[in-house]
């Protein structure tokens, strides 16, 4: 696993090992950075579900402001400030041990760009859109990759389904809050 582009291209990155570890693969980061490229610089970021950090990493790499990377997986944190310190970030990242739900229930920030990986076949995007919602800018966009199949809905608050993409086994689905101006 690497970043692809950036200040910080082609630093590996690590990640932890076992089953429920699942890492974005290479070509569907490529390929999420391509929908949304002109919207990364100078973005404030929320990696939800962040494992090893590499999709919020990749976002820094590419000029975001900002970062918060949330897990509830005390290991998976571990690694993602390891990463960060790697490719020395620090100073715009914030991590938080949480949640999900939780978090988006009580941050007070407002983000640009959000991405949504959680553990596939437990139905947590549809649950967490309209928490995030609430937290995204009027230019948000939120980036899901979910198992291919789970049915999404069109709209949750102001973020409305954009496009979804198909990439094997996994899909990737894109909610903008201001799909009337494209």
């Amino acid at each position: 696993m690497r970043v692809i582009t950036g200040s910080a291209r082609g630093r590996r990155l690590k990640t932890l090992d076992g089953l429920e570890i699942r890492p974005t693969a290479d070509k569907v980061k490529e390929a999420v950075f391509s929908i949304i490229q002109f919207d990364v610089e100078g973005s404030a970021v929320l990696d939800l579900f962040s494992g090893s950090g590499q999709l919020g990493i990749e976002a820094l790499s590419r000029g975001a402001n900002s970062c918060v990377f949330v897990d509830s997986s005390r290991a998976s944190l571990g690694i993602t400030k390891e990463n960060i310190e790697t490719v020395g970030f620090s100073d715009r990242a914030v991590t938080a041990n949480a949640d999900a739900a939780a978090y988006l229930k009580t941050c007070k920030k407002t983000f640009d760009i959000a991405f949504l990986d959680p553990p596939y076949n437990k139905g947590i995007i549809p649950k967490i859109l309209p928490l995030l919602s609430e937290r995204m800018s009027a230019r948000g966009i939120a980036v899901c990759e979910h198992e291919k199949g789970l049915e999404l809905p069109e709209q949750a608050g102001e973020l409305k389904k954009y496009r979804p993409y198909r990439y094997g086994k996994i899909e990737v689905t894109v909610y903008k809050c201001r799909l009337d101006e494209e």
